[in-house]
């Protein structure tokens, strides 16, 4: 399946029913009176967070989506049906944009989780509520309230606990095949992974979701490369694992590349926990690993972790570094969820 994170939509709620004039016809009855029924209301347009879901691609077959327009009122006080909603079902994480594509509307990041994206036009007054005392015959009745046309962007983040960073071929589709049952496409050539892919990573009786992203360059903000288009799949995770290659000549350099990158994207991400780990190490000698290791804690001011993805030498021990950051990180974010006012 082609994997699609960003869309343009149209939608348009239903318009709702025009009221009804008329009078009542019976034998016998003299005097009648008005008994034109009000029109029915339009549909509304929802969002929806599903499962089963993890892109946007149906939407590159249909973009616009309006619903039912509500029936008109008739004779014998009958109102008329009301137009049928119409839901958009998205995957779980999606963010609701403004035509703008800076102004979010809503954000889904719970399965089940709903929006109202635009309301339906109210129906019309028959000429049954316009009687009074003083007209008792009445001539007039409402047209419908016009729907809501509005255009839309989804943009999907994918819901993972752990990002993976590195240039091309720092080995992170290796450690997601290596860590899970995902199995991305792995080769000895740049920009091999060309969307983001999610696998399921389990250590000591405990599970959390890593999310692999196509790599970075220097210049990836202003576009180079597959520039930094998928870097928002990684805004929502709790912790983030810099991997760098050890057998590359420019180490610092490329430590730094990221660095630069990220920040230039913003969004926080400089702000997470990130382990700095230094990879295929089963391609270097001991005496290799230790003067690389120190060369590299010195330009970051951290530990910083060997491993090497073939061998799973030192998986273990990154695996049980990055449940610690996700499970601090996350009773963090649900304390302040807590502490937060409740709004209506």
């Amino acid at each position: 399946m082609k994997f699609l994170d960003l869309c343009k939509v149209y939608i348009r709620s239903g318009s709702g029913g025009n009221g009804c004039i008329s009078f009542r016809r019976e034998k016998y009855i003299e005097f009648g009176g008005p008994d034109g029924g009000d029109g029915g209301r339009g549909g509304d347009v929802w969002a929806e967070a599903v499962d089963g879901l993890n892109t946007l691609i149906d939407f590159r077959y249909q973009q616009h989506f309006f619903a039912d327009n509500g029936r008109p009122g008739a004779g014998r006080q009958r109102t008329g049906a009301d137009g049928e909603d119409i839901v958009l079902r998205v995957p779980v994480g999606t963010e609701i944009l403004d035509e703008d594509e800076e102004t979010v509307i809503a954000d889904l990041t719970e399965l089940g989780q709903r929006v109202l994206l635009a309301k339906g036009g109210n129906g019309g007054w028959g000429n049954l509520r316009f009687k009074t005392s003083t007209n008792q015959a009445p001539r007039r009745s409402n047209p419908g309230q016009e729907g809501v046309e509005r255009t839309i962007w989804l943009r999907l983040k994918l819901i993972a606990d752990v990002g993976l960073l590195g240039l091309p071929n720092a080995g992170k589709s290796t450690f997601l095949a290596a860590t899970s049952n995902a199995r991305p496409k792995v080769a000895d050539y740049p920009f091999t992974t060309l969307h983001p892919n999610l696998g399921v990573v389990g250590v000591d009786d405990a599970e959390f979701v890593v999310a692999d992203i196509p790599g970075l360059i220097e210049g990836a903000h202003e576009g180079r490369g597959l520039g930094d288009l998928f870097l928002g799949h990684v805004e929502r995770c709790a912790a983030l694992l810099h991997l760098i290659d050890g057998t590359s000549g420019t180490l610092l350099e490329d430590y730094q590349t990221i660095i630069d990158e990220i920040e230039a994207y913003g969004a926080g991400l400089a702000d997470k926990p990130r382990v700095t780990v230094l990879n295929k190490i089963d391609a270097l000698d001991d005496e290799e690993r230790a003067f690389l290791k120190e060369e590299l804690e010195r330009k970051t001011g951290h530990e910083v972790m060997l491993m090497s993805g073939v061998s799973g030498e030192g998986l273990t021990e990154v695996l049980r570094t990055l449940r610690k950051h996700v499970k601090i990180t996350r009773k963090r974010e649900e304390a302040t969820e807590e502490t937060q006012p409740w709004q209506p």
